[in-house]
């Protein structure tokens, strides 16, 4: 019995026991994850997968409708009139029309009737159409709400500014003077310019006053000179270092 419990309790050769001593505390030694370097995370950045973005469904979007509507006839009557108006016109303003009643713009119209200016309606639809394509695009904008086109031949512009300012409702957005755009401080500005007819009197008058003082200039200094020389051919003479008795005794 006594065998038994020595074999018992003994370790045997080989055997592991139920109770481990386990060593609590630091590592004698340790392994530290290094950094990457540098060049390889730059390598790592630029090969990385970037998956490409989500497609909308078909269906998430309206589809745009490609095909376009064609121009009906009487459109395009309207753009060959606005080009003969822009063709043939050195003045085409635009207007801006405030709710203003039928008397007010045939009064208006006659106004302008009798310097010669003319008024246009056309929709902004085919103007802004026309002038998309044209030299004149810049005037695009002036065309929402409810325009109206005063053109003329000839410049006429102090006269429409007089006929607008009876106007009230009608205002001024800009205009087309001799293929320039204006704006209405411009067109202001440009009616305050003297007529050709004053600008090229003052230039033929200042031509002329300057052309007469260079022919005075030019005949003075032959005129000074002569007058020298007769003086030194009197003063040269033999007769001259005469008294003035002797020589009125030798002419008696």
């Amino acid at each position: 019995m006594a065998a038994t419990l020595c074999a018992k309790c003994l370790p045997k050769q080989g055997w592991i026991p139920l109770a481990q001593s386990v060593r609590h505390g630091s590592k004698a030694v340790t392994r530290h994850r290094r950094p990457v370097h540098i060049l390889k995370q730059k390598l790592l950045a630029v090969t990385q997968y970037v998956p490409p973005p989500r497609a909308a469904p078909p269906d998430a979007y309206p589809r745009e409708s490609q095909a376009q509507q064609e121009e009906s006839p009487l459109t395009l009557i309207k753009k060959r009139q606005l080009e003969t108006l822009f063709e043939d016109c050195k003045m085409i303003a635009v207007v801006q029309n405030n709710n203003s009643s039928s008397e007010d713009m045939i009064m208006f119209k006659h106004r302008l009737h009798k310097h010669g200016i003319s008024v246009k309606f056309f929709p902004n639809q085919v103007v802004r159409s026309f002038l998309r394509g044209s030299a004149f695009s810049n005037m695009a904008p002036l065309f929402t709400g409810p325009t109206v086109l005063l053109v003329s031949p000839q410049l006429k512009v102090k006269e429409m500014l007089t006929s607008l300012r009876s106007s009230p409702q009608m205002t001024l957005l800009g205009a087309c003077i001799e293929k320039t755009l204006l704006s209405s401080q411009g067109v202001v500005g440009f009616s305050r310019l003297p007529s050709a007819a004053a600008v090229q009197g003052e230039l033929v008058g200042g031509l002329t006053a300057m052309t007469a003082r260079t022919a005075s200039m030019l005949q003075r200094h032959p005129a000074h000179l002569s007058a020298l020389l007769q003086q030194y051919v009197k003063q040269q003479s033999p007769e001259a270092g005469r008294d003035p008795a002797a020589r009125a005794e030798d002419a008696s």
